[in-house]
């Protein structure tokens, strides 16, 4: 089963940083949090770098 990204909304502060680098994959909901939308947006390696590792809160995690 392939990975899935995860946004822990509680923790998401909405910078924004994983919707610009990964805009295929993530994008702010209508609470304005960021979300996953497309898993298959991009690749595991580019999410985990550029999304995962990038986020200044740690709130994108996989599932």
């Amino acid at each position: 089963m392939a990975k899935t990204p995860y946004v822990d909304k509680d923790v998401c502060i909405s910078c924004g940083l994983c919707i610009n680098n990964l805009p295929d994959v993530f994008r702010f909901d209508d609470d304005g949090k960021a979300e996953c939308f497309d898993a298959e947006g991009a690749l595991e390696d580019d999410i985990q770098t550029q999304g995962i590792d990038a986020c200044p809160v740690s709130c994108i995690h996989w599932q």
